[in-house]
């Protein structure tokens, strides 16, 4: 009777340490290693553009300025944001969103924006995608993404560029 549960309990150890295996095997790679898959950006790299030839663009007086929206948080944008932007509701929201379509269906499909956020990191921003996703799908061809790696004051702010506070 000992030797009988014994050779159940091994069995079902055995049973046990085989199915936890296999659940772990079929884990995918990335998560085993901690890593995980960064979303891919709707836009080619083609249209981003760097903080630096925006800053120069506002200080050149020959330059042709492009139409800059600002795609985040109200409060932010109130703190300090790229002079002249203008803002028209936070893309992450299905109101902020439909605000900004509202606002840019009026505009010719040939007008320059560029829009940026700059609330956190890029990769993890819930605004610039949806917004970004929104305009080129209603034709805007010369739709640019202001590249913001760490966040509107690293990256625009403490480098000195120009900055407009308030409403």
């Amino acid at each position: 009777m000992i030797r009988t549960i014994l050779t159940r309990s091994s069995l079902l150890v055995s049973l046990l340490t085989f199915l936890l295996a296999l659940a772990l095997v079929s884990l995918p790679l990335q998560t085993m290693q901690g890593q995980e898959k960064k979303t891919a950006d709707p836009w080619p790299s083609s249209e981003t553009m760097q903080p630096a030839v925006l800053a120069k663009m506002l200080t050149d007086k020959y330059a042709s300025l492009p139409t800059v929206v600002y795609i985040g948080f109200r409060s932010l944008y109130v703190g300090g944001h790229v002079p002249d932007a203008s803002f028209h509701g936070t893309a992450s929201s299905e109101q902020g969103l439909a605000e900004l379509k509202a606002w840019a269906d009026s505009l010719p499909r040939a007008t320059e924006l560029v829009i940026y956020c700059g609330c956190c990191p890029m990769e993890k921003c819930p605004n610039i995608r949806p917004a970004y996703t929104a305009l080129r799908g209603m034709g805007f061809k010369k739709l640019r993404v202001l590249a913001i790696p760490t966040s509107f004051a690293a990256d625009w702010a403490d480098k000195g560029y120009p900055i407009q506070k308030g409403s």
